[in-house]
């Protein structure tokens, strides 16, 4: 693990525009720095997965006993991290009051469904929290897109199923996948690059060819050469009639480092501790023999070890003895210091513990806040904004697909990206919150129901219990007409007045 330099290498480059005249120069020469990372990727990938250092341990003094235990670590922060983020589906709810686009946007969170995003979603949050980014390509859904799907969609001329997204997404794997940037002001992407490596992956091509799909704004290259892509040339050249990248990052930092990567040297250390622990516990069951003032010959040591019994004389005035060498390890100060070592990767990552302290009169907050709750979910809020961000970019895509094929009306604008996690969490204090918020006459009701916490889509809980009001509001009126105009009905079918 040592070449991991800690952080992924945003790839950046002074051209403005990938054309047919530049695309091999500029593919080649990034490639050489995205090499780097895809090398640190799949360290941290294998080490997620279990195959870590401490799997290479080797011992000088008695290399009989040489345990080699992985506690993986590195597994329980990334699917910690992933199932608190991601737990629940990621919801888009409308930023205003219309109830126009709050319809749209539920029509956009079915298609959303059709396209298994939540499980894409999870995978996406896998890879940020492994190795730091993540990438989602999403492009017009059906066979033939370059020939068929394209031009239906310039015409509007598509038909849309029921069941069926006019769209499609994939989650990329980083390896294999990476953007160039623009090098100045904003950083803008300039093209995306996926390539098919028989070095890296096993389903690519036999005869260890390279082939290699570029997108930039304007047009889609597609590019083949041998191993390492060396020698490139231009295969194919098509006009991007999307008119966007395809393939979007999702870094989970400005360094885009994983979760665990900043906790790699002490999660080596516990491996080894753990390991040595048990080399302790087999070297005392399994102790040295020594001999004082006494000599055996090979037949004799067979004997001791297959029978443990042996007889030995006296040699003059020295006494002969036969002793065990044994110094058990302690294991109360070796538990101590895992413990030391689990928390403070505990507290470095972002992770509750799991100790539950030893006071019983203590509130819920304040065990939210003592067990690192509180330290998580500060985190979890600072991954939400980076995913969002992304989440933007994906969604003008989507967006420019859905008017070119349902036609919709929905504005970037219009959408927001809701996590709905810990949703029942504290659910009566937040419910309190509400009622005395909404008790107020210089508070909104629609701020009461966004700020209460309550709800993962504050607007539409809002509309809907505005139109549930108005309506019960209608029909309790109804009897005091009645009596205004001083016409009761009996029940005989008659009128008194």
């Amino acid at each position: 693990m040592n070449s991991i330099q800690f952080g992924r290498t945003k790839i950046l480059r002074d051209e403005t525009e990938v054309t047919a005249d530049n695309v091999v120069k500029i593919v080649s020469e990034t490639f050489l720095k995205h090499r780097q990372n895809n090398i640190d990727i799949d360290e941290l990938y294998r080490y997620y997965k279990g195959n870590q250092p401490i799997l290479l341990r080797q011992k000088k003094i008695r290399p009989e006993i040489c345990n080699k235990i992985v506690e993986n670590r590195a597994n329980e922060i990334v699917s910690f991290k992933t199932g608190y983020l991601c737990g629940e589906p990621l919801q888009y709810i409308s930023r205003g009051d219309s109830e126009n686009v709050t319809e749209e946007i539920g029509k956009l969170n079915d298609l959303m469904v059709l396209c298994s995003k939540e499980y894409l979603d999870t995978e996406i949050a896998e890879w940020m929290y492994i190795c730091g980014q993540g990438y989602r390509m999403v492009l017009p859904n059906g066979t033939g897109i370059a020939n068929q799907i394209i031009p239906k969609l310039l015409s509007r001329k598509m038909p849309i199923m029921e069941d069926e997204s006019p769209f499609s997404i994939y989650t990329l794997d980083p390896r294999y996948t990476y953007v160039v940037y623009h090098s100045g002001i904003g950083e803008p992407p300039i093209m995306s690059v996926k390539y098919v490596c028989h070095e890296c992956n096993s389903t690519a091509h036999e005869d260890g060819s390279v082939t290699v799909s570029v997108y930039t704004p304007k047009w889609y290259f597609e590019l083949t050469g041998k191993s390492g892509l060396s020698a490139l040339k231009l295969k194919r050249t098509v006009a991007n009639t999307l008119e966007f990248i395809p393939i979007i990052e999702y870094p989970l930092n400005n360094s885009r480092m994983g979760a665990f990567e900043i906790v790699l040297p002490i999660l080596n250390a516990i491996n080894m501790v753990q390991s040595n622990r048990l080399d302790g516990i087999e070297q005392f069951i399994q102790s040295l023999t020594v001999l004082y003032n006494a000599d055996i010959d090979e037949d004799e040591v067979a004997t001791l070890r297959e029978s443990g019994f042996i007889k030995i004389k006296n040699y003059g005035d020295q006494k002969a003895d036969i002793k065990e060498i044994s110094q058990q390890l302690d294991q109360q100060q070796t538990q101590t210091l895992i413990d030391y070592m689990y928390q403070t990767v505990l507290n470095i990552v972002g992770m509750p513990n799991r100790n539950g302290g030893s006071s019983t009169s203590d509130t819920g907050t304040a065990v939210i806040v003592r067990d690192g709750w509180s330290a998580a979910e500060a985190r979890a809020k600072q991954d939400e904004t980076s995913f969002k961000r992304s989440e933007l970019a994906f969604l003008k895509i989507v967006l420019h697909i859905m008017r070119g094929t349902t036609e919709t009306t929905l504005k970037l604008s219009d959408i927001e990206t809701k996590f709905t996690r810990r949703n029942y969490e504290n659910i009566q204090s937040k419910a309190q919150v509400l009622c005395q918020m909404l008790q107020n006459e210089k508070i909104h009701p629609q701020l009461a129901f966004t700020h209460s916490g309550m709800f993962s889509d504050p607007e539409a809980a809002y509309l809907l219990s505005k139109k549930y009001y108005n309506s019960a509001k209608e029909e309790s009126i109804k009897p005091e007409i009645l009596t205004d105009t001083n016409v009761i009905t009996n029940s005989g079918g008659g009128e008194i007045a």
